[in-house]
């Protein structure tokens, strides 16, 4: 079942011109899905309008299985949010931040200090929030986002700006939010690395089109098939025919031999072949292509 479900999903500025072109997003109840793509991608558009901060244009946006347009106050009852700054107030502390929306949401009172501790600014009394860090305050905005007890999280860049510290605190934190709290988190980002060690799904959003969605095993899988094995040898020439002769593919590329990944037992054939033929095997290794190379071929040439 799909928490969040958009299809068809356009999006036009003034100028005309489509910053969304027909986006089918499928993000999984109970899943961290990662939405990843470079500045300018139409990341924060999609959020922006599955929040209803814009007005949908052409397409459809389901959430919680109902249909954003008839049931928005609702979803939203069950929906917390960060998109862009941390929206705080500067001259008050995080609970004192917190009693101003308690009192909108009508939740108890005991709800702050749980949300406090659970983004792990429990402690911070009266210190006003203005005199916090960017990684605390991005805590308190996310504790805000907690207040009302959502199914859904939607953060957009919730690492922006945030030292490898805080980075880490916050991976942290989304992780236990998921696994412990149970709860649905949508979160973009352009840092592909960091997505990786959190989410459980994936897409991958360039000039307005998704250009994959799946699962991060699917992507990892993505990841293999563009792996290879990179030998060296005392004679490169000669080895390359000899493993091409045996019907494998071998190609040289900077003084060195690339292959495709193969068994280990294959692999171990080829190095029995070199040096029966008296060519020195130096070296076999692996080596794997980063998501972020991956990421690169997807969006290459669109």
């Amino acid at each position: 079942m799909n928490c969040i479900e958009t299809k068809d999903l356009w999006y036009r500025y003034t100028d005309g011109m489509p910053i969304l072109k027909g986006i089918d997003l499928q993000v999984p109840a109970g899943a961290v899905y990662g939405f990843l793509g470079p500045n300018g991608a139409g990341k924060s558009t999609t959020l922006r309008l599955l929040l209803g901060l814009l007005k949908k244009q052409q397409g459809e946006i389901c959430i919680f299985g109902q249909r954003l347009e008839e049931n928005r106050i609702s979803i939203l009852q069950k929906t917390g949010s960060l998109i862009d700054s941390p929206s705080i107030y500067a001259h008050l502390s995080a609970m004192e931040n917190l009693m101003v929306l308690q009192k909108v949401y009508g939740t108890p009172k005991h709800k702050m200090q749980e949300v406090l501790d659970l983004t792990g600014i429990g402690n911070t009394g009266k210190k006003k929030a203005g005199m916090f860090s960017l990684g605390m305050k991005q805590r308190l905005s996310v504790a805000i986002a907690l207040l009302n007890a959502p199914s859904l999280l939607i953060l957009d860049e919730p690492t922006n700006g945030l030292d490898p510290s805080g980075i880490t605190e916050m991976r942290d934190l989304l992780r236990r939010l998921n696994q412990e709290q149970k709860i649905t988190i949508l979160i973009s980002s352009h840092l592909l690395a960091e997505i990786e060690k959190v989410a459980t799904h994936v897409g991958v959003i360039h000039q307005g089109s998704l250009m994959f969605q799946g699962t991060l095993d699917a992507l990892m899988q993505m990841q293999e098939q563009t792996s290879a094995h990179v030998l060296e040898t005392s004679d490169n020439a000669r080895a390359a025919a000899m493993i091409n002769d045996r019907g494998m593919v071998a190609r040289i590329e900077n003084s060195k031999i690339i292959m495709p990944v193969v068994p280990k037992d294959k692999i171990a054939l080829v190095s029995a072949l070199l040096t029966s033929n008296n060519i020195a095997v130096y070296s076999i290794s692996i080596v794997k292509s980063d998501l972020e190379t991956i990421f690169i071929d997807l969006t290459k040439n669109k």
